[in-house]
């Protein structure tokens, strides 16, 4: 039975139900049911502005600058890449959404042609002739058209569903930037802190060995010390001189770095100097693991990405079956423009069509494979990104756990290694001791004070990978799905 287009039309809402699925479904993924880490105490999952427990006002203010608070400032460049890839793709759903709606058109035109003609006479004598005269004609018309697909296997919602998960994906891969940058901030200051602690460190030894040369070559000029003896020291004063300068290279270069996570140049980066020993440790405790997923932007983009895969596989299934297009015209055509809108110059036209690939040469079963392997692949992804967000808790945890054992271990070293050289420095100034005893004392506490410095860096590391692990303060409730249009809810 041929159906009219108004019989469409009126089909139209039962036509437009029709969907070929699969209905996306959140692949199995295994979840622990606790930690085998041992948890700091500390507040349930981190707060949005979790950097702020470390009490460093410093530390804020790189972080406002990378994520461009200042309107001076856009802030860290891969942020700023990552919103604008949020714009590309929420124009993509707009454009994806359009495809929903009918395409309306119009068209006016003007024709006017002039030519001549000739026109031949006989008289009555029989005399042929012939004259010329210019001939003149106009067209005008004004049209409507529209054309719209009817969407029955559901090939375009399911485009404007890939589109709208891609959008989602965007979103979360924003914060998963915005997450990765602020952490990176907050490693790279504390390591420039290391640094300058180390140095201060290195200085404090060297006027220590320095105070302890003067003393032994003081003796020397008595006889009581050998040139041996100066030699040595000597030699442990030029090493601690030697580290000076690498290790204020690594300040400036930590600084400098800090320059391309907030977006400035480096000469822009105002970073007093500071250290770590006044700065608190905000610790947090990890909450269940099966709210993990709901907390990692990484994860939900993974997810994200599955979805729109699944619906890419249901446009291409669509895509088997016929397309079926409406189109309507109607509009006025007259050769005068004062008669152009009377009631005779009236056209109209309505047609329907249906379009079904015959021979393809296997193209959109080929098509159809290749959606369905890419969505395989992505879930091999997506249960490879929950099995990593456990790891990287697990991670954390064990290195948060064993690094605060190795500082307060440290601590117990510098104290004793302390003692030593305080004993053995007291002993060469009244010179009852050897100096090779005092080179090892000193040798020792100058090496223990520095790998105190260098645990406690580690320590605070392994404090902001537990704070990134566990998401950073971000919920999946935080992110919005965009709509493809203003009728999608009718849709």
């Amino acid at each position: 039975m041929f159906l009219s287009p108004v019989r469409l039309l009126l089909l139209l809402p039962l036509l437009a139900g029709c969907s070929l699925g699969p209905a996306y479904l959140r692949p199995a993924s295994p979840s622990p049911a606790a930690y085998r880490e041992t948890q700091p105490t500390g507040p349930v999952w981190p707060a949005a502005d979790w950097w702020r427990g470390f009490h460093s006002p410093d530390l804020d203010r790189l972080i406002g600058d990378a994520q461009g608070t200042d309107p001076a400032n856009p802030g860290s460049f891969d942020i700023q890449a990552a919103i604008a890839r949020v714009r590309q793709a929420d124009a993509q759903v707009r454009v994806s959404g359009s495809s929903l709606l009918p395409t309306v058109n119009a068209t006016t035109q003007a024709d006017w042609q002039r030519g001549s003609s000739t026109r031949s006479t006989v008289s009555s004598n029989g005399t042929v002739s012939s004259s010329r005269r210019a001939v003149e004609s106009r067209q005008y018309s004004g049209q409507l058209s529209a054309s719209y697909e009817l969407d029955v296997w559901g090939r375009l919602r399911a485009l404007r569903d890939a589109a709208q998960a891609n959008a989602l994906f965007s979103r979360y891969d924003q914060q998963t930037v915005a997450l990765t940058t602020i952490t990176s901030v907050a490693t790279t200051w504390f390591t420039a802190l290391a640094y300058q602690d180390r140095l201060a460190v290195a200085r404090r030894n060297l006027n220590d060995a320095e105070q302890i040369l003067a003393a032994i070559r003081a003796r020397l000029d008595v006889g009581t010390a050998s040139e041996l003896d100066v030699a040595q020291q000597g030699a442990l004063v030029a090493g601690l001189r030697a580290q000076i300068p690498a290790l204020r290279s690594n300040v400036q270069t930590q600084i400098n770095a800090l320059g391309v996570l907030t977006g400035k140049l480096p000469e822009d980066i105002v970073a007093p100097p500071g250290t770590l020993n006044t700065l608190d440790l905000p610790e947090v405790t990890a909450g269940l693991p099966s709210d993990l997923l709901l907390r990692r932007p990484d994860v939900a983009s993974a997810e994200a990405d599955l979805v729109a895969a699944n619906a890419n596989i249901r446009a291409a299934r669509a895509n088997f079956y016929p397309q079926i297009s409406l189109t309507a015209s109607g509009g006025w055509q007259s050769t005068a423009l004062n008669t152009l809108f009377n009631p005779g110059s009236l056209l109209t036209s309505a047609a329907t069509s249906a379009t079904q690939t015959i021979f393809d040469n296997g193209l959109k079963s080929a098509q159809y494979d290749q959606y369905q392997a890419r969505y395989d692949e992505l879930v091999a992804d997506y249960r490879r990104a929950v099995v990593q967000a456990f790891t990287d808790v697990e991670n954390a945890l064990t290195q948060y756990r064993y690094a605060t054992e190795q500082e307060a271990l440290e601590r117990d070293a510098v104290a004793v290694a302390q003692r030593a050289s305080d004993i053995a420095r007291a002993q060469v100034l009244a010179g009852t001791s050897d100096i090779v005893t005092a080179l090892q004392a000193q040798s020792t506490l100058f090496n223990d004070l520095d790998n105190l410095t260098q645990v406690r860096l580690s320590r605070f590391q392994a404090l902001v990978a537990l704070y990134r692990a566990l998401g950073g303060g971000w919920t999946t409730g935080a992110t919005t799905i965009p709509a493809a249009s203003l009728l999608q809810g009718v849709l």
